[in-house]
């Protein structure tokens, strides 16, 4: 069975669904690289400046997988287009995710709204990378997941996409001054805050646009005689049952830094890299007050964990 690299948020097992307490888990082994069955991964927004393709990097260095799913928005289009942008780093996933593929694992993309032109290539590969417009996985206990993005269960992409591209530049400008806040708490010694969740969860209609996000593809996945849903596209993560459907929404790669994982069991996780990243920035700060030496993230080799002083700032991992 693999082990998570990652903490454990919300697992949903063979037996009954039902969430599995951390403490009944394995700890994560720091000197192996964990080894899933499944591995889900969106939004990751290449090309735009708020990309955490450092983090990403080291997540991807950290597990092998039979399958790894590619849920949409990995290119944001929609950045590139108003201004271009491409960090080195960004090649470096782009890279990676091709060699994962050339050494045996089944790299999946199913393409999302920001990257809605690679829709044109569905049915082909792209250096051993298969492009889809949806997919149907498989766990190891027989459930049937239907992968999509889900910006066609999206109202506002559907049927007021101009609204669509305002909010994506509101959304935008909040991640810039988000930015600028948390440097200036980081500076105080206080942990990262996330200005764009607080929105969400306070704003009452953000609230209920995802609620009715979850429900509509949790119905189309009843519908279609499915047990769950794997999507991405709201930059929310989260791993529950919706009247007897399973919902697995895998997060992003921008401020959540979080992944979803199948172990070879069947078992389902979200992997939350960022409060992974946070604690072992406190462990090398006591390893280092200690005169000891700076342990490595999980599954990483030491040189790797590298990240420019303006992404640390944001999590709040530079003082």
């Amino acid at each position: 069975m693999g082990t998570s690299p990652g903490c454990h948020r919300r697992v949903i097992g063979p037996a009954d669904h039902a969430a599995v307490p951390p403490e009944t888990l394995p700890t994560p082994a720091h000197d192996a690289v964990a080894h899933y069955r499944a591995v889900w991964i969106s939004d990751i927004h290449l090309g735009t400046s708020e990309c955490q393709a450092g983090h990403l990097l080291d997540f991807l260095r950290s597990f092998e997988s039979d399958r790894l799913y590619l849920v949409g928005d990995i290119i944001d289009g929609w950045q590139l287009r108003r201004g271009f942008y491409w960090h080195r780093t960004h090649n470096d996933v782009i890279q990676k995710l091709l060699r994962k593929a050339r050494k045996g694992t089944r790299v999946v993309y199913v393409p999302g709204n920001h990257d809605e032109a690679a829709r044109q290539f569905i049915g082909l590969a792209f250096g051993d990378i298969e492009i889809a417009d949806e997919a149907v996985h498989e766990t190891a206990d027989g459930r049937r997941l239907w992968v999509t993005h889900g910006d066609l269960y999206d109202g506002v992409i559907q049927h007021a996409k101009w609204l669509a591209y305002v909010g994506d530049q509101a959304y935008e400008f909040t991640l810039q001054l988000n930015r600028r806040f948390n440097s200036l708490r980081a500076r105080l010694g206080l942990p990262y805050w996330s200005l764009s969740k607080y929105l969400k969860h306070k704003v009452k209609r953000a609230v209920g646009f995802i609620t009715d996000f979850e429900k509509a593809l949790a119905a189309e996945t009843r519908r279609r005689g499915l047990d769950g849903v794997v999507c991405g596209h709201i930059h929310h993560a989260e791993l529950r049952e919706i009247d007897g459907v399973l919902y697995a929404n895998d997060g992003d790669w921008v401020e959540s830094l979080t992944a979803l994982v199948e172990h070879h069991d069947g078992r389902l996780e979200i992997v939350d890299w960022a409060a992974l990243v946070r604690a072992h920035a406190a462990e090398a700060r006591r390893a280092r007050a200690g005169g000891e030496a700076v342990p490595a993230l999980p599954g990483v080799a030491q040189p790797a964990v590298r990240e420019p002083a303006r992404v640390m700032a944001r999590l709040g991992l530079d003082r």
